[in-house]
């Protein structure tokens, strides 16, 4: 049973990953050293960050570079928001009495400016800031609070996250909000992959707070919905999603008990877009057996349409994307798609008679 939670902080109670860029950016820049995409950062980043920041700029010493990033990193740091669903996770834990733990690499200054913000730091029982390396310092951790390691668990967003959690001799459970894509956080094996801090809080509740006891899988495939959303000018709204291994795809989501199927994408469209829509047309029925892309088992049935959103409004995403755009469809065909929407896509061009790639 879980009654110590350790917590990472960068990517798992707040998003700090846009202030984080721009700073390292602006250690690079300094250095006479190429900017990084985002993308590219993303993809490259790792803890602990002193082989990084050696491998990009190795002419550097790093007290320089530190001395660059903090500098920059105080100008941006207002862009630092609490993840969804973290201060409700925090509370959940403090109601269940579970002793909760920060360990972290955060530096204590900008802890200390970001805790003001957000008020997480009155939810924990200790914080260790400042950390470089988290497998030196895991078991102290849990010798200096006499943790018992089998009731222990770390929550991290990180492939050095859940390699801590291993040298500690710990549980570990990996969330798709932070630095580290799916792919590399399954490399990394941790005992649990969620979506965010919420499907981790509804997973405890179910398996009695027993991280390991998963729920039983369902009997049935599960019902969704979702659209390829057009503009009046033609172009669909692709969004981003960290559950899909970071690829592409439409927006959407399950069919509630007595919803009717487009009533059910009325309402995900809704909560995950903003946008309202006319001019819905069912397409097809795609079968999605445990997808590959999909970052847990799965079997889906995935309720596929067109629709047209409404003029003169604004996306606004929920927690369940991480980006969108508005694209023509050869530019959709240049990002890396999941595969029910390349189907989907395949499907509507051979109904509608064109074939782009000819």
């Amino acid at each position: 049973m879980i009654r110590n939670v350790i917590f990472d902080w960068s990517g798992t109670l707040v998003d700090d990953l846009p202030a984080v860029w721009h700073a390292s950016n602006h250690a690079f820049e300094r250095s006479g050293v190429e900017p990084m995409t985002l993308d590219a950062f993303r993809t490259e980043f790792r803890l602990p960050f002193r082989g990084f920041y050696e491998e990009r700029v190795p002419h550097v010493p790093l007290p320089q570079l530190e001395t660059w990033f903090h500098e920059r990193f105080r100008q941006v740091q207002e862009s630092v928001v609490p993840l969804p669903h973290a201060e409700d996770f925090l509370r959940y834990c403090r109601e269940k009495g579970f002793r909760t733990f920060l360990l972290s690499a955060v530096h204590p200054e900008h802890f200390e400016v970001q805790d003001r913000a957000t008020g997480f730091g009155r939810y924990l029982d200790r914080s260790y800031l400042g950390v470089h390396d988290k497998k030196e310092r895991i078991r102290l951790v849990l010798e200096e609070n006499g943790l018992d390691p089998a009731e222990t668990v770390f929550i991290g967003d990180m492939q050095h996250d859940i390699e801590t959690a291993r040298h500690g001799g710990i549980r570990s459970v990996a969330v798709l909000t932070g630095y580290n894509s799916l792919g590399q956080l399954r490399e990394s094996r941790p005992d649990l992959i969620v979506e965010n801090l919420r499907e981790l809080r509804r997973h405890l509740e179910e398996s009695g707070l027993r991280l390991g006891a998963i729920a039983a899988r369902p009997r049935h495939p599960i019902p969704t919905v979702g659209a390829l959303v057009l503009d009046e000018e033609g172009r669909m709204l692709l969004v981003r999603t960290a559950k899909w291994s970071g690829l592409w795809g439409i927006p959407g989501g399950k069919i509630e008990w007595g919803e009717p199927s487009e009533a059910a994408l009325r309402r995900e469209l809704l909560e995950e877009t903003a946008l309202e829509v006319r001019d819905i047309r069912f397409v097809m029925v795609q079968d999605a057996v445990r997808p590959p892309e999909f970052y847990r088992d799965a079997h889906f049935l995935l309720l596929n349409y067109t629709c047209v959103a409404l003029p003169g409004q604004q996306v606004r995403l929920n927690s369940e994307a991480q980006e969108f755009r508005w694209l023509t469809r050869s530019e959709a065909d240049a990002l890396p798609l999941n595969t029910p929407t390349r189907l989907l896509l395949a499907a509507i061009d051979h109904q509608n008679g064109h074939h782009p790639h000819r």
